[in-house]
């Protein structure tokens, strides 16, 4: 995938989160996250079947309207597969 993809989100305790998925080549997938209470970003935390679940819908949101290949549906999808199975 050409692009990274953002998203913001409140956390149960009303703090803002944001996550960004960066896509750097081969099948790879590079997860951040900040919280409005944190001034650096987390690279280390991994992502919970939830943000699995939200990457999926925003990718397959692209891929409706054209503006993402079906490879990169189907490579998220498979990602997502795998990361539940761990």
């Amino acid at each position: 995938m050409k692009r990274n993809i953002e998203w913001k989100e409140k956390t149960e305790d009303g703090v803002k989160r944001i996550v960004r998925v960066l896509f750097p080549g081969k099948g790879q997938v590079k997860w951040q996250f900040k919280r409005a209470d944190e001034e650096r970003w987390d690279y280390d935390t991994p992502p919970s079947s939830e943000d699995w679940k939200t990457l999926q819908e925003k990718v397959e949101n692209l891929y409706q309207r054209n503006r993402c290949a079906r490879r990169d549906l189907e490579a998220i999808q498979n990602l997502s597969r795998q990361s539940r199975q761990r």
